[in-house]
């Protein structure tokens, strides 16, 4: 996932993002209004409002008119009334500083997973790849790819939270219901055979030290 941190305090954005990138979130941050609204490619937005040059207001708002990509302010303006504001602009979430990192953290996923809808008659969709849990099928640009079970199952733990970092450990107890010591290279070896089935590895990327996350292919 790529975030845009807007931030011109270096000393707020520079530990704000080397925490997401160990996360294993891009991250992109920008010091002005203006920047913000000249950035594209991200997924997700964390905006202070206090900035030099735009109102983070404004910045808000003109985010919101031209896109749907989530939004958490991100400041040091408590009062409910700009709670209020904010929020009617079009943010999704407001989180006042000094903030916890594992609470911003667990925000941006609570808002990437309400914001971001993926389930369509119960199917999980992602760009061209479509996961039917039900039928335990899956089918990339229409054509349908032959997965084992624990295939199916690896990949539908990734796209339960696309472009969201998903440990080994965590894959090895949700899909093998077994201990990172036990599974680890397991987990590995699974992943390189479904990015061969997938035809892209673009669509499974490693987050060196942590784990895996659904890519976006095109």
């Amino acid at each position: 996932m790529n975030v845009l941190v807007v931030e011109d305090d270096a000393t707020i954005a520079e530990p704000l993002a080397s925490g997401l990138r160990r996360r294993g979130y891009d991250v992109v941050v920008v010091a002005t209004g203006h920047a913000a609204l000249a950035a594209d490619g991200y997924d997700l937005v964390l905006l202070d409002l206090g900035l030099p040059d735009i109102d983070g207001y404004d910045v808000c708002r003109q985010l919101r008119e031209r896109s749907e990509v989530p939004i958490i302010v991100v400041t040091a303006r408590g009062d409910e009334a700009d709670r209020v504001i904010g929020l009617e602009l079009g943010a999704d979430d407001y989180i006042v500083k000094p903030f916890g990192f594992r609470e911003l953290v667990a925000r941006i996923r609570a808002v990437t997973r309400r914001v971001q809808p993926r389930v369509e008659n119960g199917q999980r969709r992602v760009g061209p790849l479509t996961l039917d849990p039900r039928t335990r099928r899956v089918h990339l640009d229409g054509r349908e790819i032959e997965l084992t079970p624990k295939e199916f199952d690896l990949l539908a733990a990734l796209m339960e939270e696309p472009g969201v970092v998903v440990s080994r450990r965590r894959l090895a107890e949700q899909v093998w219901e077994s201990t990172w010591y036990t599974h680890s290279r397991t987990v590995d070896v699974h992943v390189g055979a479904l990015r061969r089935k997938l035809g892209d590895a673009a669509w499974v990327e490693t987050v060196r030290g942590i784990g895996f996350r659904l890519g976006r292919s095109a």
